[in-house]
């Protein structure tokens, strides 16, 4: 997994007035679980930011006054009209202990279905894993190069070392599909059926031009 650095403050008061003022000086507050204790912090919102408006999930390095700590997002609240990180929920992890989190599936690829006109579909943009902490990839890497139309890859054809993956064995990650949702090898059936009876057609054609000459 991704590591990144943050610097946050502990926090003297938890009340709405020391909320209000935090966001107003352009801090974040916040609080982080799971450990031996309970921490409310805040941190710098612009720095929080290149965590956050991304499609990547990273263990965070967290400094708060000089008590360094593991974590990764678990919750964010935006502000309902300007958008504005207003509160984050961290999850204190240990490098030794079990963790369950949300991953992103990133396709590795130019599917040969999507050449012939096919189109990708990715019924799971994220797949839950579970695992030692220092097991967790940076993201779930699919390669769809060998895909055809009407193949997919399901979620028990995904190995990652160490790691379960949480949903359905059975569940659709890729899929390459036409509108009509017709597969090449339907398509292939139906050249060679055509074919067949071109051929078909034409031989009984040869006859009976035959039987005419001997007429």
């Amino acid at each position: 997994m991704k590591k990144v650095s943050l610097s946050g403050s502990l926090r003297e008061s938890v009340g709405k007035k020391d909320t209000k003022a935090l966001n107003a000086a352009g801090r974040v507050p916040g609080v982080m679980y799971g450990g031996k204790d309970q921490v409310h912090l805040s941190i710098n919102r612009q720095d929080l930011r290149k965590v956050i408006f991304t499609s990547d999930i990273y263990m965070i390095e967290l400094d708060i006054d000089g008590d360094n700590r593991t974590a990764v997002i678990k919750d964010v609240q935006f502000h309902p009209v300007s958008d504005a990180i207003i509160h984050i929920d961290f999850l204190e992890i240990d490098e030794k202990k079990v963790l369950k989190l949300k991953m992103p599936v990133h396709i590795k690829g130019l599917a040969k279905g999507v050449k012939n006109g096919g189109r990708l579909m990715v019924p799971f943009r994220k797949l839950t894993l579970r695992g030692l902490a220092t097991a967790f990839p940076d993201d779930i890497e699919v390669d769809v190069t060998e895909l055809k139309i009407g193949e997919k890859i399901r979620v028990g054809e995904i190995d990652i070392d160490g790691i379960k993956i949480l949903e359905p064995a059975n569940s659709v990650v890729v899929l390459i599909k036409t509108a009509r949702d017709v597969t090449e090898d339907e398509e292939d059936e139906e050249g060679e059926e055509g074919a067949e009876g071109e051929e078909g057609a034409a031989a009984e054609g040869s006859e009976k031009s035959d039987e005419s000459s001997e007429n």
